[in-house]
């Protein structure tokens, strides 16, 4: 017996041995598997985002939880090591022959290699952004993380919530590094940057330690998993002592950081006025649509395409009865000033929005059959963005689900200004967001088999808003969108991505102001002046991103257009979206080859 145990004991040693070298080679050296590859690569960029593996929860089933009580480094040492490991990637990618690949893995050669070509040509970029803005920065994106990402079903969850408050000072001097940096580049903001920001920073350190989201979130999460009262005593005790002498402390710091810069920007120019800004906008487009489109074709083609569709919302007016005859902003602004179209401004208001918006998600739930085969498991709440940054947020955002299922995917609508939510506009709305747009999407993208990790998780913005956009013109082909003035609001949705098209190619190419692009969407929207102008806004410090939008809608409509001709009596718009959503988000022109590899499927 001690023969055979002795001889069990050493082979058992020998697969530790053999599987550490093989780990080893893995991780340190060109795996011989593309796959294993992909595999490393993106385990080692999740295991440096503590809060990205807070986000997807892989780990934890594993009980393997420690980053949950740390926070991603923000310093520049950080960011040169990261770059360093992009490089790599690259170079390795670049390593793996084609013919020595199957189709699937070429595939996903090209996937991964079409972000790292974009990231290596643009390096002498790397700096040309605004990592505090009205919109995202660590200012208004750790208390929404913590709000909404962290999770408590313990004392030791409270006890990493804890950690991470106090870590906040150090992160907070990490973004102060990289601000100073830029400014030392003559990379500045717009000036209306640096009021918001202030105002939002000093909104939230003037808040009552009791009310703010920190210990709000904090104190009805550790509730909600009946953690002890005397627990709940003590941890709510160390977080108003956290916020207190750590947080506040590092928002004032970014705040007197951002008064002092006041003095330094007086215009709200768009990118052309960074250094070599013009070579960064065309980049900018080329990630963000995956095309080689210019400034130019883009912007003619969002004048274009902002005729066609006004002329569809006067004829369908006209109809209903309006008087059209002054043109388009007066035939819109006198239907959008109509009561009937709004809620009432006040909480029950708002309470009924997100609640028809969730009877609306559960409604084309129902009829998903007529137009797709696959159903995600994942499940979508409707949530009200945050009030401490509803001001200056867009209309409306979507989180995805946690992978492990324990939380799911979000709809946050913005209700700050009651005006800015048309009854009109609500079904698109939560069609773009929910079902069949992101929540679908994504959730279908997420729960992939036999796909490389890093491709549940990449995203293309021409694909994937592209598809949000789609799948609006989707619900109303299958009749969720019956009243007219339904149809309006799906048009003004659609209207609206034409016309930053215009707009975003205006700012940073054609050296528009931030008042001639406020007045071009005003005119050619009929939205609020809210949601214009934090629109605007938000193209300013998000140069390319919107364009990103209608392109690829477009692409998607063309694709479908060219299946159709061919297929004939063959085509099955179910099989058609089955062929554009079952290999997750791609470039365009990967799409384009998953289309065409349908079309000779079901031609064959």
């Amino acid at each position: 017996m001690k023969k055979i145990l002795k001889y069990l004991g050493g082979l058992l040693l020998l697969v530790v041995l053999l599987a550490s070298a093989f780990f080893v080679h893995v991780w340190y050296f060109k795996p011989y598997d593309i796959n294993l590859f992909f595999g490393k690569t993106a385990l080692q960029f999740a295991l440096s985002s503590p809060e990205m593996l807070s986000s997807v929860r892989v780990f934890e089933s594993f009980g393997i939880d420690g980053h949950n009580a740390k926070l991603d480094d923000a310093s520049l040492a950080s960011g040169d090591e990261t770059f360093e490991k992009i490089l790599e990637a690259h170079k390795t990618l670049l390593s793996y022959d084609d013919e020595d690949l199957d189709p699937n893995d070429k595939m996903s050669k090209d996937v991964m290699l079409s972000l790292l070509d974009i990231v290596v040509e643009g390096q002498r970029f790397r700096y040309h952004n605004y990592p505090v803005n009205q919109l995202f920065g660590v200012q208004n994106g750790f208390p929404s993380f913590m709000e909404s990402t962290h999770q408590i079903h313990s004392m030791g969850d409270a006890e990493d919530y804890i950690s991470r408050l106090s870590k906040i000072g150090v992160k907070f001097d990490q973004v102060l590094e990289g601000l100073n940096h830029r400014e030392n580049l003559g990379i500045l903001p717009p000036q209306f940057v640096v009021t918001k920001v202030v105002e939002e920073m000093n909104g939230f350190v003037n808040t009552p330690i009791e009310d703010n989201i920190l210990f709000v979130s904090l104190a009805k999460k550790m509730k909600e998993a009946e953690i002890s009262s005397n627990d709940q005593q003590e941890i709510a005790q160390q977080a108003k002592d956290t916020i207190e002498k750590t947080v506040y402390p590092a928002y004032q710091k970014l705040i007197d950081y951002f008064v002092q810069l006041d003095r330094k920007v007086s215009e709200n120019h768009g990118v052309w006025n960074l250094p070599d800004g013009d070579a960064y906008y065309t980049l900018a487009l080329k990630f963000f649509t995956t095309t080689d489109y210019t400034p130019d074709y883009i912007h003619n083609f969002g004048l274009q395409e902002v005729d066609r569709i006004q002329a569809e919302i006067l004829e369908i007016l006209a109809g209903e009865g309006w008087d059209v005859s002054t043109g388009f902003t007066a035939a819109i602004e006198n239907m959008a000033v109509s009561p009937q179209f709004y809620y009432s401004d006040s909480n029950e208001g708002r309470d009924q929005i997100l609640d028809d918006y969730k009877t609306m998600l559960v409604d084309v739930e129902k009829k998903m059959s007529s137009h797709f085969h696959d159903i995600p498991e994942a499940k979508v709440d409707v949530q009200r963005i945050p009030a401490f940054k509803e001001k200056t947020s867009p209309g409306a955002y979507y989180q995805r689900p946690a992978m492990d299922g324990s939380r799911p995917g979000v709809f946050y609508a913005n209700l700050y200004d009651i005006k800015a939510t048309p009854k009109y506009s609500m079904k698109t709305l939560a069609y773009h967001e929910g079902t069949p747009g992101h929540h679908y999407q994504l959730s279908i993208q997420q729960e992939l088999e036999d796909m490389p990790f890093f491709r549940k998780m990449v995203p293309f913005i021409a694909y994937s808003e592209g598809w949000a956009l789609y799948a609006e013109r989707v619900a109303y082909e299958m009749g969720m969108l019956p009243d007219p003035y339904d149809n309006i609001g799906r048009l003004q949705a659609e209207l609206f991505r034409a016309v930053r098209l215009v707009v975003d190619t205006g700012i940073h190419a054609q050296r528009w102001s931030r008042e001639r692009a406020i007045d071009y969407m005003l005119a050619n929207t009929g939205m609020t002046e809210s949601d214009v102008i934090a629109e605007i806004e938000r193209y300013f410090v998000m140069p390319g991103q919107a364009t990103a939008y209608k392109v690829g809608m477009t692409k998607i409509l063309e694709l479908r257009e060219k299946a159709q001709k061919v297929l004939g009596e063959r085509y099955d718009v179910r099989d058609f979206h089955r062929a554009v959503l079952n290999n997750g988000s791609v470039p365009l022109n990967i799409l384009e080859q998953l289309v065409d590899q349908y079309i000779v499927d079901k031609g064959a």
